[in-house]
């Protein structure tokens, strides 16, 4: 009888070893690796999640060749075909808006009956395998707008995570001028969203919801806040995106470089950085690089040439992700004066390369920015921000100690708490507190920190 003892014991052992793979369906309609700003985000973020769970990636046809020449990690990868719906309002919207760089707001409105369709053909297609327990957890990466209901959230028989949502946040009174000049008009109407079909049920049945900032967390309906926990969508590829070989020289004689980088329209305020060494000095003496393509261009160099800042100005069009990292290697500080940024992926990837953020204390940068990596402007009128600007600017300029000491801190922070790898992690710990694996909401910052 003892002989069969360490069998017994060992039969009544909790079992040993690596816990299983969470099998999650990722739904990412808009997900393309070689793509800026959303679809980059949503194919980063899943082939980072497939590395550590059991991924089936739901995205759009039109994702297909791309995605069949890259892959997406360890992700099976299924597509939508929703085309026929999809395309002839994108062909309405881009008309409407008279191209791609303006009217937003616009663009999101004939996404609603684009997504109703891709989601429709999600369940018809995996309808079966759900009701079968083929999947742990459901989880709408894309698309991340909160005026977007998902069917799927009542649908779903498993447990369903929603976002990171990301909007809602405010045009500021002081910049109406800026709305008009956007084609921002449906921001007026922006809360009928909130009538708009399965927008209930969605908030109603999602197992959590993760809010990218305050302003989206203030703009969820308050039997939802509850289940909101707090995860920024943006995150940083460390491979691309990392500090310079060797550390920047801390010299006043040094010529520094500014750099600001993202489409050039009216909100994101490339003038007012202009002005700032325009009215300067001191910054005249430094560079100044400003990278992207857009509408305010050809005002933008109108403007340097009329303050002959032709000497220390360059404006060097749209440059792909290779080129504009070895531009923030190669960059002091990063002045982003943009007065409505939802997320501001722009800002961690220059912090990942230990470039300073100096940015407006409004929306996404507010909040990926601390007084400990970067500077925060206070929001106000356009002249003053302006002001602003040139100080914070020629301060940095001035203490070279303080600057390289941000640049430190800001390349950890962004490697710490946004590399796509430590992301998945608390993905990972997001699904584990839906499906009731853990009691404590994971948190998205280290506390250390």
């Amino acid at each position: 009888m003892q002989s069969l003892a360490p069998a017994v014991a060992d039969a009544l052992a909790p079992p040993s070893g690596p816990a299983p793979r969470l099998r999650v369906l990722l739904l990412a309609d808009s997900c393309h690796p070689d793509w800026v700003s959303l679809p980059a985000v949503a194919y980063k973020a899943a082939r980072a999640l497939a590395e550590r769970a059991d991924v089936t990636l739901v995205t759009s046809v039109r994702n297909r060749e791309a995605l069949a020449a890259r892959g997406c990690g360890r992700a099976r990868i299924e597509y939508i075909d929703s085309e026929a719906v999809a395309a002839p309002l994108y062909r309405l919207g881009t008309f409407l808006r008279g191209g791609d760089s303006l009217a937003w707001s616009t663009n999101v409105a004939l996404l609603y009956p684009t997504y109703l369709a891709f989601e429709w053909l999600v369940w018809r297609r995996f309808r079966a395998e759900l009701a079968a327990g083929a999947f742990d957890v459901v989880h709408r990466l894309t698309p991340m707008s909160p005026t977007i209901p998902s069917p799927l959230a009542s649908w779903s028989p498993v447990p369903f995570v929603l976002g990171p949502l990301n909007g809602g946040l405010a045009w500021p009174r002081e910049f109406r001028r800026e709305l008009r000049r956007e084609r921002e008009y449906l921001t007026f109407l922006r809360a009928a969203f909130r009538l708009l079909p399965y927008h209930r049920s969605t908030h109603a049945r999602a197992r959590v919801v993760l809010s990218a900032f305050r302003h989206t967390r203030a703009d969820l309906p308050r039997t939802t806040r509850a289940r909101a926990l707090d995860f920024p969508e943006v995150g940083v590829d460390l491979e691309l995106f990392h500090p310079p070989a060797h550390a920047r020289a801390a010299s006043l004689a040094r010529r520094l470089t500014f750099l600001f980088a993202g489409r050039l329209v009216p909100y994101k305020c490339a003038d007012v950085l202009l002005a700032a060494f325009a009215r300067s000095p001191l910054l005249r003496r430094h560079r100044l690089i400003v990278v992207g393509d857009g509408p305010e261009r050809g005002a933008l160099e109108r403007q340097r040439a009329f303050h002959g800042l032709a000497g220390c100005v360059e404006l060097v069009g749209w440059k792909n992700q290779a080129e504009v990292a070895e531009l923030l290697r190669a960059s002091d500080v990063f002045a982003f004066p943009s007065i409505r940024e939802l997320g501001a992926g722009a800002v961690i990837e220059a912090m990942a390369c230990g470039c300073v953020p100096v940015v407006v204390d409004y929306g996404g940068p507010g909040e990926l920015v601390d007084d400990g990596t970067g500077l925060r402007l206070p929001l106000g009128p356009k002249e003053r921000l302006g002001e602003d600007l040139a100080q914070a600017l020629e301060a940095l300029t001035l203490d070279p100690a303080r600057l390289a000491q941000l640049g430190l801190a800001s390349a950890r922070r962004a490697r710490l708490s946004y590399a796509w790898e430590a992301k998945a992690e608390k993905l990972l710990e997001v699904y584990a507190f839906a499906l009731g694996r853990r009691t404590r909401a994971p948190r998205f910052l280290d506390p250390a920190e």
